[in-house]
């Protein structure tokens, strides 16, 4: 019997799915910890907005790795993770939702781009 099913569930998620289900996923994660991380300054709990602070910025620096460096595009991507990675840290150091806002933007304008070009090459 699995002690935990939802790990079980998440963990089989991870290992079956495809390049693309995997950028999404990261992005998915990248979201849901920043605003974990601001739920965590309104609520004055410095460790936890730490945690998921750093969580995001791993997710970034995975996803700047993951890059192909033959794709015109990847340069501009690269740029765009560093920046928020680099916003990330000016969020944790100040304990700025205003800046989490804005990563968080940016990061639903990529998720959602991205799911809506995973849309389109499922249609060709």
């Amino acid at each position: 019997m699995v002690a935990n099913p939802y790990a079980a569930y998440q963990n089989n998620a991870v290992t079956t799915a495809n390049p693309q289900e995997l950028t999404l996923m990261l992005y998915d994660g990248a979201l849901k910890f920043m605003r974990l991380a601001k739920l965590a300054i309104d609520q004055s709990n410095p460790d936890l907005k730490n945690i998921n602070i750093q969580k995001t910025q791993a997710i970034f620096q995975e996803l700047r790795l993951t890059l192909n460096k033959d794709i015109a595009i990847s340069a501009n991507l690269d740029s765009l993770y560093d920046y928020m990675w680099r916003r990330l840290v000016d969020a944790n150091v100040k304990n700025d939702t205003t800046i989490l806002d804005e990563v968080l933007d940016f990061t639903t304008e990529l998720r959602d781009t991205w799911k809506e070009a995973m849309k389109l090459a499922k249609q060709s």
